[in-house]
């Protein structure tokens, strides 16, 4: 499955259909065949024609699966007075999607690390963007968790969690987590064991995934920017290290994150 992650003040109850749009857009524009597609990809001529229509119904249908609304990378630094509005209007717009069926199947957020000075900012964000759901939760709904360095930092947001759904009417169990695994810590503490299942016990059952973030990781191991990619043996240890960790746990794994989009990078002529 593939997660779109894009900043929360770009968020609409449209986001994912336009998202579709631009691009069969850009499929028509450089691919407007189906043996032009298969030459570019290198797809067998045989099967060109089955693969460029399976191509475009799922574009037209389901462009993107599962999104994260990000107050973090994607986000930045804001003013609080300024995130505190981009929590409750994305809200807002997460619950026009759902009633208007043009949400992805699969969503969520992503908060600030609960680390440091960050945490009090990250959990208001939650409260903020909960409470302007309305009271009704997406299906498949999910808090990501970022650059994790301590097994106590899961437990917190359980426990913000456990406070917030008797207040807003959620059943109780209903808000879920996911963890990124993006530190040299995740994979193995001060103590030189895997925290990785400590995660896992500290979640208390509501951790439904862990995704490997790719540039965070390789940096935190002093691999220089031209080679921060998911192909680094670093990011192979790193995670073969949550396959085994996480198998036959239900959690699903994410293979890491990518900058790279199938748009032309350049702009049309005018």
């Amino acid at each position: 499955m593939h997660t779109v992650y894009g900043g929360s003040h770009l968020f609409k109850s449209d986001t994912t259909k336009k998202l579709g749009d631009l691009a069969l857009t850009t499929l028509n524009q450089y691919a407007p065949s189906a043996s032009t597609f298969a030459e570019a990809l290198g797809i067998d001529p045989g099967v060109a024609e089955t693969v460029y229509a399976r191509v475009q119904e799922k574009l037209k249908r389901e462009a993107v699966e599962d999104f994260r609304i990000d107050f973090e990378d994607g986000y930045g630094i804001r003013g609080d007075a300024e995130e505190d509005g981009h929590a409750a209007q994305s809200a807002q717009e997460c619950a026009k999607g759902l009633k208007n069926g043009t949400l992805s199947p699969f969503i969520g957020i992503r908060i600030k690390s609960l680390s440091g000075e960050l945490a009090g900012r990250a959990l208001r964000t939650l409260d903020i963007f909960l409470t302007s759901l309305g009271g009704k939760l997406p299906p498949n709904f999910v808090v990501t968790l970022p650059k994790i360095t301590a097994p106590e930092q899961v437990s917190a947001l359980v426990a913000a969690f456990e406070a917030l759904e008797p207040k807003l009417g959620f059943s109780k169990g209903s808000l879920k987590l996911e963890c990124m695994v993006e530190t040299t810590q995740s994979i193995l503490d001060h103590q030189g064991t895997s925290m990785l299942p400590k995660l896992l016990q500290a979640a208390q059952g509501r951790m439904t995934g862990a995704h490997f973030g790719t540039y965070d990781y390789t940096a935190s191991c002093d691999i220089t920017a031209a080679h921060q990619a998911m192909r680094h043996s670093a990011c192979d240890f790193a995670k073969h290290m949550m396959k085994v960790a996480y198998a036959s746990t239900g959690v699903f794994l994410s293979d890491g994150a990518t900058t790279t989009m199938p748009v032309a990078p350049h702009k049309a002529n005018r």
